[in-house]
């Protein structure tokens, strides 16, 4: 239910008639790095959300300065491929595009990585002025994981999204 406790997330239903679900990632000082608690806990307000009547449609956001700064790197840095496999890492990650209600990403400030991908995942991107979109992952000598590569060129194109996959760069709303 949106009443649950979370530590990574604020839920809420909001809207005159309380039927939007609104989940806010809520880890500032980490830019709302996305940790596998994080995503545990988005999976299950997603389903919680998804399974309540009164809830028409879901808003995902963040902060003014970070929607998600991407995959939380230091949880991830001393796993082997074959630990996150077998471990499950990230499996909330497989909730967020099979949503059947209508999933919004309200975007500002940084969307980054597994942040950019996690906005692509939502049906629609409300993007703020301040909002920075970017798969620097080729600066960590790696490639977006989470499907970034396929979503990004079905979003911007094949040559941009080779361009920013290929040299980390940034593009703005």
């Amino acid at each position: 239910r949106a009443g649950t406790a979370f530590q990574y997330l604020l839920v809420q239903k909001t809207g005159a008639q309380k039927n939007v679900g609104l989940i806010q990632l809520n880890r500032p000082q980490a830019l709302n790095a996305l940790c596998e608690g994080l995503m545990a806990e988005l999976r299950r307000a997603l389903e919680a959300m998804e399974s309540d009547p009164e809830v028409g449609a879901i808003v995902l956001t963040g902060s003014q300065k970070a929607f998600a700064a991407g995959a939380d790197i230091k949880e991830m840095q001393n796993k082997t491929f074959q630990e996150c496999y077998h471990s499950g890492f990230l499996a909330g990650w497989d909730k967020v595009p099979i949503v059947r209600k209508p999933l919004i990403a309200a975007v500002n400030g940084y969307a980054l990585g597994g942040g950019c991908e996690l906005a692509m995942m939502c049906d629609i991107i409300y993007a703020g002025e301040k909002a920075q979109f970017g798969q620097p992952e080729i600066l960590l000598g790696t490639i977006p994981g989470a499907g970034g590569t396929q979503r990004l060129t079905r979003a911007v194109g094949k040559s941009l999204a080779m361009e920013m996959v290929l040299t980390g760069d940034r593009i703005s709303a």
